[in-house]
C-alpha cells in the first residue's frame, strides 16, 4: 500500500487488485507520479475490483475515468502541470476555452482506441488500418493532442500498440511518424518515470531527421521556421592554411577601413520607408464558409463491431451514394433514435479509417464542456437533403478536403462554432441558415460547442 497518510489529508483512495496493477503499465505510472499525501493506494490480497473513492463521496469504477480523474481535478491537477502534463495542460479551471474542451474530448477518444487495441483480437487488417491512421495523424504533430509533452493518451495507446505488435521492424519501416512517436514516448517514460514502454519489445531509437523536427498547433501567427547552419568540419580541408591567411587579411582590411572612416557598402536605412509588417498565418484568413456543411438523413445505422462507442452510419447527403460515417454517439443514442433521423454533416473531411471502418465526414453535435451530454444538430423539417448550411455574410465556396486537412482549417474555425442561448448554431455572431431556417441542437442545448 502506497502512503498510509496518517494525517488524513488524502483526497482519494484507489483500490487496485494486484493482478490489475501488475499488468497495467499506465496505472503503475500514474500511481507512481501521484503524491502519497493526496492518494492512498490499497492492493487487497484477495478479490476486489478496481475503483477510486474521492473524499466528496464520488466513486469511479471505469479504468479510463479513474486515470483521467487522477491526472486532473481528482488530485487538483497536480499531474497536469510541469513536468507531467498528462492531460496536455488542458484541465485547469482557467482553461475554459472551447479548444481545451475539444482537446480533452480528443484525449478521451484516443484512450478508447487504446482500449480497443488491448481488448480486441487486433486482426492484421485492423492492425494495418490503425497504424496508417496514427501515422498519418502524427505527420504534423509531436503528440496525439495539442500538448507540450506526452499525455495520458499518448502513453496509453503507445503501450497498447507495442504490446500487440509482433513485428516491430516492419512497423518502423512502414510508418516513420509512428516510429518517431513511439521512440519519443519510450524515452519520456524512461526519463520521467523509470518505466519501460515494453519489457518484451523495445522500440529501436528513431534517428533524427535532417534539420529541426518542428510541430505547430496550427494557431500561431507569424511563425518562421529557423534555418539550421551546417556545422563546420573539425578537419581542416586541403589548402586550409592559405584560406586562413586570406581570411585574416580580409579582416585586417575591414578593420583598417573602419579606422580610415570609409563608408560602409551597406545602403543606409531609409527612415521614410514603411515598416515591414509581421506576417500572418494563412489560417487566420479562413472562416466558416471554408466548411462544407450539409443537410443529411441517416438511412442505415449499426454498432461498430470493434469499437464500443462508435456507430457506423450510411447518410444521404444528396450524392449518388450515401456517405459512410462513423460517429461516437453510442453512449448518448439508441439505434432506433438515429434511423431515418435528419442530421447535419460536415462533408469536406478526408476519408479515414476509424478502427477499421472507412469514415468520410462527421455528424455535427452540440456538447457540454465535459462531453457528458451530447445532442445532434438538426435542420428544419422542410430543409432539402443535400443543401448547404451557410452563415449570414460568409458566402464563400468550401475548401477541398486535402486543404482542410493540410491547413488544419477545421481546427481553426471550430472553436467559434457554437449554439447560442436558444440552441441555434452560430459562428461568431452569424446565424446558420438553410432554405427553411437555422439549424439547432435537437433539445435546444444552449451555449454549447458544436463539432
Amino acid at each position: 500500500m502506497k502512503g498510509h497518510n496518517p494525517s488524513g489529508s488524502a483526497i482519494g483512495t484507489l483500490t487496485v487488485p494486484p493482478a490489475t496493477l501488475k499488468s497495467d503499465t499506465v496505472l503503475q505510472l500514474v500511481i507512481q507520479a501521484a503524491s502519497q499525501h493526496q492518494l492512498i493506494v490499497k492492493t487487497p490480497s484477495k478479490g476486489g475490483v478496481l475503483h477510486l473513492e474521492l473524499l466528496n463521496g464520488v466513486k469511479l469504477t471505469h479504468r479510463n475515468s479513474i486515470l483521467r480523474c487522477l491526472c486532473g481535478m481528482g488530485l487538483h491537477n497536480a499531474l497536469d502541470c510541469a513536468p507531467h502534463f498528462l492531460l496536455g495542460g488542458h484541465a485547469a479551471p482557467s482553461m475554459a476555452a472551447p479548444h481545451h474542451a475539444m482537446a480533452l474530448a480528443s484525449l478521451s477518444s484516443w484512450m478508447s482506441v487504446a482500449d480497443q487495441v488491448r481488448t480486441s483480437n487486433y486482426a492484421a487488417a485492423v492492425d494495418k488500418s490503425l497504424m496508417e491512421d496514427v501515422n498519418n495523424h502524427l505527420e504534423t504533430r509531436a503528440f496525439l493532442i495539442d500538448s507540450p509533452s506526452m499525455t495520458l493518451a499518448d502513453i496509453d495507446l503507445a503501450v497498447a500498440i507495442v504490446s500487440k505488435t509482433t513485428d516491430m521492424d516492419a512497423v518502423i519501416t512502414a510508418y516513420p511518424h509512428l516510429h518517431r512517436w513511439l521512440s519519443t514516448i519510450q524515452e519520456g517514460m524512461k526519463q520521467l518515470y523509470g518505466l519501460p514502454l515494453s519489457s518484451k519489445t523495445p522500440v529501436p531509437h528513431a534517428a533524427p531527421s535532417e534539420g529541426p523536427q518542428l510541430f505547430f498547433f496550427g494557431n500561431e501567427s507569424g511563425v518562421e521556421i529557423p534555418k539550421v547552419a551546417t556545422p563546420a568540419s573539425t578537419e581542416e580541408p586541403k589548402g586550409g592554411g592559405d584560406k586562413k591567411g586570406k581570411n585574416q587579411q580580409q579582416q585586417q582590411k575591414q578593420q583598417q577601413s573602419k579606422k580610415d572612416g570609409k563608408a560602409s557598402n551597406k545602403p543606409a536605412k531609409d527612415a521614410s520607408a514603411p515598416a515591414k509588417q509581421p506576417t500572418t498565418a494563412a489560417s487566420d484568413s479562413f472562416d466558416v464558409s471554408a466548411l462544407d456543411i450539409r443537410v443529411g438523413q441517416i438511412v442505415k445505422v449499426w454498432h461498430h463491431p470493434e469499437a464500443e462507442k462508435l456507430f457506423c452510419e450510411e447518410i444521404d447527403i444528396g450524392e449518388e451514394q450515401p456517405r459512410q460515417i462513423a460517429s461516437g454517439l453510442r453512449p448518448f443514442y439508441q439505434t432506433s433514435e438515429l434511423e431515418n433521423r435528419r442530421v447535419v454533416v460536415l462533408c469536406n473531411l478526408k476519408k479515414r479509417n476509424l478502427v477499421g471502418f472507412p469514415s468520410h465526414g462527421m455528424v455535427l453535435c452540440a456538447s457540454n464542456d465535459d462531453h457528458t451530454d451530447v445532442e445532434c444538430m438538426e435542420p428544419p423539417a422542410d430543409a432539402k437533403i443535400g443543401e448547404r448550411v451557410t452563415f449570414d455574410k460568409y458566402t464563400g465556396d468550401p475548401e477541398p478536403e486535402n486543404k482542410i486537412a493540410k491547413k488544419k482549417i477545421f481546427e481553426v474555425v471550430a472553436p467559434d462554432l457554437k449554439t447560442n442561448s436558444d440552441g441555434t448554431c452560430v459562428w461568431k455572431d452569424s446565424v446558420s441558415q438553410t432554405s427553411a431556417g437555422p439549424i439547432k441542437a435537437s433539445k435546444g442545448m444552449p451555449n454549447a460547442q458544436v463539432a
